[in-house]
C-alpha cells in the first residue's frame, strides 16, 4: 500500500488547472473597464476645446443688403475683421469679365468669386493679402486705385472691381469668406 507521501506528489496538493475562459474574461473585463475610464476622463478634455457660446455667436454675421445701391459698398465686421460687401454695376461686371484670366496673378473669374445668379454681389474680407492692412475703396463713396476696386496705400497693392490683385506686392486676391443668401436681401457670412 502506498504511503501518504506517495499518494499525492508534492506541489500538486490542491492545485487545479485554471480555467482559460475565466482568465480571458477577466482580461477582457479589465481592458473594457480601462477603456470606459479613459473615455470618461477624455470627454471633459475634448468638450473644453469646443468653442464657447460667445465665440459661436461671432462665427456668423447676417447683413441686410437691401439698402446698398448698384455701385455702392459697405464695410461690416466678421470675426473681428473688416468685411466688404459691394453691389457691382453692370459696367463693373463687364469690366471684370473683360480681363483675361491669364493676365491675373491669382487667376479667378468674377463668377468664381460670387454666387450663381447673384453676380452683382461681391463679398470679400477687407484684409490686404500682403501684410494684413485694410484697403481703401469700400464705404468711402468712391472706388480707389487704378483698377476701380480697392487700394492698399501701405505698399501699393491694387485690386480690381472683383477684388482680384492686379498690381503691387500682394500675392493673392482678397479672400471670399463662406456666405449664403438666406433671402433676396439678407446674407449670412460664416
Amino acid at each position: 500500500m502506498a504511503t501518504l507521501d506517495e499518494a499525492v506528489p508534492p506541489g500538486d496538493a490542491g492545485d487545479a488547472p485554471a480555467d482559460p475562459r475565466r482568465r480571458d474574461y477577466f482580461a477582457i473585463g479589465a481592458v473594457a473597464f480601462a477603456g470606459v475610464g479613459a473615455g470618461v476622463v477624455a470627454l471633459p478634455l475634448v468638450n473644453q476645446m469646443s468653442p464657447s457660446a460667445d465665440v459661436l455667436a461671432l462665427s456668423t454675421t447676417e447683413l441686410d443688403i437691401s439698402a446698398i445701391q448698384p455701385g455702392q459698398s459697405i464695410k461690416a465686421s466678421f470675426r473681428k475683421q473688416p468685411l466688404f460687401v459691394r453691389n457691382l454695376t453692370p459696367q463693373e461686371i463687364a469690366k471684370a469679365n473683360a480681363v483675361p484670366v491669364s493676365e491675373l496673378r491669382d487667376p479667378q473669374t468674377l463668377a468664381q468669386r460670387t454666387k450663381e445668379g447673384k453676380e452683382n454681389w461681391l463679398v470679400t474680407l477687407g484684409v490686404c493679402t500682403h501684410l494684413g492692412c485694410v484697403p481703401l475703396g469700400a464705404g468711402e463713396g468712391e472706388n480707389k486705385g487704378p483698377f476701380g476696386g480697392y487700394f492698399c496705400p501701405c505698399h501699393g497693392s491694387a485690386y480690381d472691381t472683383a477684388g482680384r490683385i492686379r498690381s503691387g506686392p500682394a500675392p493673392s486676391n482678397l479672400a471670399v469668406p463662406e456666405y449664403e443668401f438666406i433671402s433676396d436681401t439678407v446674407i449670412r457670412v460664416g
